[in-house]
């Protein structure tokens, strides 16, 4: 048996993600029990054998979790398997190939995919590139009322409170959620495209958008497009 087969086990064991820490964990604390009962000699006197390879799993690193994760990858595409692993912000898991996604939804006719209008997509988009941000944030960018569209995409699990800001009115700041990072097919919000230079980017104050709006209204516009869920987790 070897570290790559008990960390495929560990993914098949749950349907909740795994996290690297908490599978290597899982991997040393085992080997760890093995080899103290085997310590324990039975009462006849005969000590416990163990197979040569379990004590050195009691030193298992995260760097060799990972490691044994990149050739199971490898190994379901040589072997042209239907599932792979994907990486989520809550951690691993197993899923169906983005391809096999209609054929694996039939077994849910009542649940329908939710695609999310291009307002949606523009409001969340300042949210994930700013955050935290206040409601008059986001509308100085857009140009319009998002009261509706920030409460949707809150009762959809996209948005979050994220506590008050320091202004006069301690006006509510809003951010993203880990359903967010899952919609979109990313492990954290570093890795979105562009990241880093769009949050570098001036964008127009609650100030600013009121006064501009009094001379010309105009919509300024951030491009998110979701990447298509494995078929898994729309499960």
């Amino acid at each position: 048996m070897e570290l790559i087969s008990i960390v495929e086990a560990l993914l098949f064991a749950t349907q909740e993600p795994l996290g690297v820490p908490q599978m290597c964990a899982a991997v040393k604390e085992t080997a760890k029990d093995i080899c103290d009962a085997a310590s324990e000699p039975l009462a006849e006197g005969t000590p416990i054998q163990i197979p040569e390879w379990v004590a050195p799993l009691a030193a298992t690193t995260e760097e060799q979790v990972r490691a044994s994760l990149d050739v199971l990858i490898a190994r379901y595409a040589a072997e042209k398997h239907a599932f792979t692993l994907v990486e989520r912000a809550n951690g691993w898991r197993i899923a169906a190939r983005g391809e096999y996604a209609e054929w694996c939804r039939a077994l849910y006719p009542g649940k329908k995919v939710q695609r999310l209008s291009q307002p949606a997509l523009e409001t969340l988009a300042i949210v994930a590139y700013r955050q935290p941000i206040t409601k008059a944030g986001i509308e100085a960018v857009r140009g319009v009322s998002v009261d509706a569209m920030v409460q949707q995409l809150i009762d959809r699990g996209l948005m979050k409170i994220e506590g008050r800001a320091d202004l006069p009115g301690r006006p509510l700041l809003y951010g993203t959620t880990e359903a967010f990072l899952d919609h979109f097919g990313v492990r954290s919000l570093d890795d979105m495209p562009n990241a880093s230079e769009l949050r570098r980017v001036k964008l127009p104050t609650a100030e600013e958008g009121a006064a501009a709006a009094a001379e010309q209204p105009q919509e300024h516009q951030l491009s998110l497009a979701p990447v298509t869920p494995a078929a898994a987790d729309d499960s």
